[in-house]
Order: C-alpha cells, then sequence, then structure tokens
C-alpha cells in the first residue's frame, strides 16, 4: 500500500525530534538510565522516542526540557543544520519551515508543531486541541499570545479570569500567570501560539505551554 504523505512527514518530525533530545541527552553526558530517572518516564519509552519510534506527549517533553536543561519551545524548534534539518532554511536570521517540516509532539487530545527552527527571540507554535476538561495550571515566566484560527476555546487565567475565544479572537497575558485552557463544543480548536524566546537580542527568557 503506498504511504500518505501526511504519515511520511509526521514520522520526519517524530525521527527529528527524537535525534535532538538523544544529542542533547549525550552533551549533558547522561545515560538513559539517568534521563529516565530525572523526568520519571520510563527507559523504554524513552529509547522508543530517540529512535522516533513514539512521540511523546506534552507533559512528557516538558518533564524532559526541564532535564535537559531546555525549554518545550526551544526543544521541539532546535533543529540541526544542514542534512535533515527540519526547516528548508535555518540560518541566524531566517528560519523557514514548509508545511510538512519542523517538528511535533503529542498533547492531550491534540497535538503542537513548532513553527520555526532554530533558537529564535519568539516560539510561534500550531495548536490542534480537543481537549474538553481543565488540566492542571501551567506557569512560565515569558509571555504567551493566543490566536484562534478556528473553534471555541475557554481559557482560565487564574486571578486574572475566565476569557472564551472563539476564531480571529487574541489573548495575551504576561509571564507569570498561570494559565490553562479547554475547548467549547465539539469540534476542535485550532491556535496559533507564540511564547517569547531567547536569542542574542532577548533576555534569557523562554516558556513551556501545557
Amino acid at each position: 500500500m503506498a504511504a500518505i504523505p501526511g504519515d511520511e512527514s509526521d514520522a520526519r518530525m517524530t525521527a527529528e525530534l527524537g535525534r535532538r533530545i538523544s544529542a542533547l541527552r549525550k552533551d549533558k553526558g547522561l545515560t538513559l538510565v539517568a534521563l529516565a530517572a530525572r523526568t520519571d518516564l520510563s527507559q523504554p519509552f524513552l529509547s522508543q522516542i530517540e529512535r522516533g519510534r513514539a512521540r511523546p506527549s506534552m507533559p512528557s517533553l516538558h518533564r524532559l526540557a526541564s532535564a535537559l536543561g531546555t525549554t518545550t519551545p526551544a526543544l521541539l524548534s532546535g533543529g540541526v543544520r544542514g542534512n535533515g534539518s527540519a526547516a528548508e532554511v535555518d540560518s541566524a536570521t531566517v528560519s523557514l519551515v514548509r508545511v510538512d517540516q519542523g517538528s511535533m509532539a503529542a498533547q492531550s487530545n491534540g497535538q503542537v508543531k513548532s513553527l520555526v527552527v532554530g533558537e529564535r527571540s519568539m516560539y510561534p507554535l500550531e495548536f490542534v486541541t480537543s481537549v474538553t476538561e481543565f488540566e492542571d495550571y501551567y506557569e512560565h515566566p515569558g509571555a504567551e499570545f493566543i490566536y484562534v484560527i478556528s473553534g471555541h476555546l475557554e481559557v482560565d487565567l487564574a486571578d486574572d479570569g475566565i476569557h472564551l475565544i472563539g476564531a480571529g479572537d487574541t489573548l495575551y497575558f504576561a509571564g507569570g500567570v498561570r494559565h490553562r485552557w479547554r475547548i467549547v463544543g465539539v469540534w476542535p480548536a485550532r491556535l496559533l501560539v507564540t511564547q517569547l524566546g531567547t536569542d542574542d537580542a532577548s533576555q534569557n527568557i523562554a516558556s513551556e505551554h501545557m
């Protein structure tokens, strides 16, 4: 049976993320056993991730990023230049990511894709989410901006209120604001989420969205 192009690109993205995690682990001098202990993830599961045979969930990716001394958006976007890069153009000044490139991770009832490669001053992410119940709050030092492409989303900003947003609506909140979300209705929500990142022109601030 012929391979489905979407499946092929997903497989490439998963493999690229696995190679990145493996390279960072080795740079840190960590064994799979040590990384498993730091993340509370099983060694066989980590091995599957590094070989591109399993895609980590967003909570698992968050644990991996923390254990490897980086952030979730940076881990997703930190592609390898040259052969096997996750972008068509990945230079110090330009990142061009085609539709079948980039890195993806699973989340509860959905997925997230990085829309840039490399260390950048901002990290735009594309979320497709079907989460219907609020999960735990997340908090990070960098500001975040949400643009709803389709669907409806209820965003709980803790002390800053609960906000219902739909297609075309935007929501910005500063770093340090606790937040979580869930969809409203039966259809998934598709979102453009941009988080503050790091490069030579910015402070060492980045964020993980969970």
